[in-house]
């Protein structure tokens, strides 16, 4: 019995898988969100036009704009926002540098645990809104006082989040680290820094928002410049629109700010999903 051999054909093609698309957000997104504040915008601009709204207490949108056009002339918003946003900056640069290494030596010690956590976990609970007055006293009028509670508006966000971040790292992924005979240095930098990084962050923009608002409470009471100063004068000669040019740029700032770290935190925590 002889076999007769099978020629193969040409092997049918093996299908393949299509890569996966990158996912795209949606392009109308972006456009979908300014829906609301436009409809916001719009109704609040007809309640001033049609009169229910009383233009003295309250601008129109309108009015606004353009008197924020006129400060912008005169010189008066630009050095107004200028000394504003150094006072921020320099008060959460002395807060988050306090709050963060206070949290380090707090979560990475148990000295320092002991001797930093009950001093901070005391005067976290302070208003220090309501310390203003005594800021006062202590430091007189200028900007010390402003700055530094703005500092201290800033450390406790950014020392209970970081510290949160850190004790909850896995003890395993210390142990490990200290198995491959890590230094101190280079497991704080390879295990400790991204381990509480999303929870520094967290804190980050927490601390920013109290920044903006300490601000705005700080300058209204004791400032002889700034935004807050520029609204002090407007209410002495009712000048609402004034008023709202200053509360919607602190509110601009604010945001920008929020973006800026929504930014950094998608740079910096790209490995997430």
């Amino acid at each position: 019995m002889t076999v007769t051999p099978v020629l193969a054909g040409p092997a049918a093609p093996t299908p393949t898988t299509p890569p996966p698309r990158p996912l795209r957000r949606p392009r109308l997104r972006h456009f979908r969100r300014w829906v609301s504040p436009l409809v916001i915008l719009t109704l609040w601009q007809l309640a001033s036009s049609t009169g229910l709204l009383d233009p003295r207490t309250m601008a129109s949108p309108a009015q606004i704009a353009v008197q924020a056009v006129e400060l912008v002339r005169d010189g008066t918003l630009g050095p107004a926002v200028l000394t504003s946003v150094q006072r921020v900056v320099l008060g959460f640069l002395i807060g988050a540098v306090i709050g963060v290494v206070l949290a380090v030596l707090a979560g990475l010690s148990r000295v320092g645990d002991d001797a930093v956590d009950p001093p901070m976990q005391m005067l976290r609970t302070l208003p220090h809104l309501g310390l203003v007055p005594l800021f006062i006293i202590w430091m007189g009028l200028g900007e010390t006082p402003e700055i530094a509670l703005i500092a201290m508006g800033v450390m406790f966000p950014l020392y209970l989040n970081t510290l949160g971040g850190i004790r909850s790292i896995d003890r395993k992924t210390m142990e490990v680290a200290k198995a491959l005979h890590l230094t101190r240095a280079q497991r704080i930098r390879h295990v400790v820094v991204p381990g509480a990084m999303p929870q520094t962050l967290v804190g980050l923009r927490q601390s920013l928002g109290i920044a903006w608002l300490t601000l705005i409470v700080a300058e209204t009471l004791s400032a002889t410049s700034g935004l807050g100063f520029m609204i002090n004068n407007a209410r002495e000669f009712l000048r609402i629109d004034v008023i709202v040019v200053g509360l919607v740029v602190y509110s601009l700032l604010g945001l920008l700010t929020d973006v800026v770290v929504r930014h950094l935190e998608r740079r910096a925590l790209s490995w997430r999903s």
